[in-house]
Order: structure tokens, then sequence, then C-alpha cells
């Protein structure tokens, strides 16, 4: 068969006339680009231009009044020497490992559970998500009625033990708690899931292969829905590092929209921090500095966790 038989929108683009090789040429290598442009577009505008803003002015002493002086790293070493700005990084790092690990803990054995056949699956599945649709400031107001010191329900229940009312919010570590608590249920069912989605990748053929051979449902679980669900684990432990160590919402409710973590900064975030810093004392530049150090410890934290995941199932 000849190249002229073959229809015009086949044929091989140095057999076109001129001016088609030019738009065939064009449809090839431009077009895509095009097609994609407006995700790019969206993220140079508020994804680069934010980061390169803060970048500037974290090197300028900024204020409500527009005036700037140049401070060089005069703001960063401002920081390191701020005891309110450790403080709040111990309390992120510390509500993160509160809320993180016992969340995707249970996620995970939740999406095992429902990845199981029973009746009303799929009502079931969409159930674990409804936390996540309810608004946080109606979160905070039940939460904060629970752990509430005299008539909370959690120091009634502890009341049986013989434990003495714990003041939740003037506490550190039961404030950490009763923080990490709120996030656990909000976030637990997404978690679940997205692990839910990954398990429902793995070949239905391996465990029944392993069932076969005799492995019980505990063994399949470990030495197959683990290591095959290695990638979405990634994923979820990225997603909730970026989300814990950048905690806001439910902190700042818990203390009815106060954004000093605390009578004493108990539990205030280093997102507290930035926000308190920026928008009650006004000095811009200090608050994107701090705002930097924060990326500078997700980016630690993701790296982290991310080589810890991926060694599951023997991967070095």
């Amino acid at each position: 068969m000849s190249i002229d038989t073959l229809p015009r929108a086949v044929r091989p683009s140095r057999h076109l006339p001129p001016g088609r090789r030019w738009r065939s040429r064009l449809d090839v290598k431009v077009m895509p680009y095009t097609l994609v442009s407006p995700y790019f577009i969206l993220f140079a505008a508020f994804g680069l231009f934010p980061l390169a803003f803060t970048l500037y002015y974290s090197l300028y002493d900024y204020d409500l009044a527009g005036t700037t002086e140049w401070t060089g790293l005069g703001n960063y070493a401002k920081l390191l020497a701020d005891e309110d700005f450790w403080n709040a990084v111990t309390n992120t790092v510390g509500i993160f490992f509160l809320a993180t690990i016992p969340q995707l803990l249970l996620a995970l054995f939740l999406a095992n559970a429902l990845n199981k056949r029973f009746r009303l699956r799929l009502a079931v599945r969409m159930s674990v998500l409804l936390p996540l649709v309810t608004s946080v400031v109606a979160v905070a107001v039940v939460f904060t009625q629970l752990f509430a010191r005299d008539w909370g329900l959690v120091n009634w229940i502890l009341s049986w033990f013989g434990v003495d009312a714990i003041n939740w919010r003037a506490e550190r570590i039961p404030s950490w708690l009763a923080i990490a608590t709120m996030v656990d249920w909000r976030w637990t069912g997404y978690n679940a899931i997205i692990f839910l989605a990954g398990m429902q990748t793995i070949p239905r053929d391996l465990y029944e292969a392993a069932a076969i051979d005799g492995a019980t449902r505990r063994r399949q679980f470990w030495q197959i829905t683990l290591p095959m669900l290695r990638p979405t684990m990634i994923f979820v432990v990225l997603n909730s590092t970026i989300g814990g160590l950048t905690l806001f919402s439910e902190p700042t409710t818990f203390y009815g929209g106060n954004v000093d973590g605390g009578s004493q900064g108990q539990f205030q975030t280093v997102a507290m921090f930035v926000v308190k810093q920026g928008f009650r004392e006004f000095d811009y530049g200090y608050a994107a500095a701090a705002a930097w150090l924060l990326f500078l410890l997700i980016l630690v934290g993701a790296f982290v966790n991310f080589m810890f995941v991926r060694r599951i199932g023997g991967t070095k």
C-alpha cells in the first residue's frame, strides 16, 4: 500500500502539503502543552508566587505601614532564638505524633475491615466520611463540651476510675490529647477510604493462592496487603505529614478562635504562631520567615516518613 492511498488523518506529516504539515506539527508539539497549561498557570499564581513573595519579605523588616528595611537573615536568627517559636514547634511535633500515628493505624485496620464482604457495605463505607464533611466549628463545639473540666463527658468517665477532673485546655499534654482526638475523629475515615482504594487494586489471585498454601488472614495481611499497599501508604503518610505539621483549625477553634494556643501557649502550633505574628503583631517579615522554617520542617518530616514507609515489606 502506498502513502497516497492512506487516509489523510494517518499520513506521515512529511507527505502532507506545507500548510497542513505546519498545522500538524503545531497540533503535536504545542497543543498538549496548551491543554495542560491552566494547571501550571494556577500553580504559578497560587503556588510559586506566594512562595517567592514570602521568601522575599522574610529578608525584610516589613510592617503594617508598608515600611521595609533590609535585614537579610536577621528574621531567621531572631526566630531561632525565640522561645515562643520553639514552643510552637514542640507543640506542633507533639500533636503531630499523638494524632498521626494512631490515625494511620486506625485507618489501615478500618480499611482492612471495610474490604471484606458484608451487608450494607456501601452504606458503611460512605458513613466513615461523615466526620470529614462536618463543619470544623461544629466539631470544636462538641469536643469542647466533651473535654470540659467541670461537666465534660470525658472527665465524668475518668471519674469512674478515681481520676480527678482534668483541665484539658490549661495543661500541655492533656490539650495535645484533646486536639489529637479531634483530628483523628475527622480524618481517620478519609485515610481509611484511600487505603481501601489501594487494597482493592491488589489482585485477588494472590489471596487465593496464599489461602491454598494455608496462610491465615492475619498472615495474608502482613505478607500481601502491607507490601502491595506501600505506594498508597507513602501518599497517605506524606499527605498526613503536611496536614499534621500545618495544623491550625482544630487547635484554634478549641480555644474559641484565639491563635494564642492557651494562656501560656501550651498548644499553639507553628501555623498559629505565623498567623499571630502576621495578623496580630503585624510583623509580616517575621511571619514570612516563620512560614519558611515551617516549610523546611515539613520537608524534613516528609523525608523521614517517606524513608520509613518505603522500607515496609523489605524495600531498602
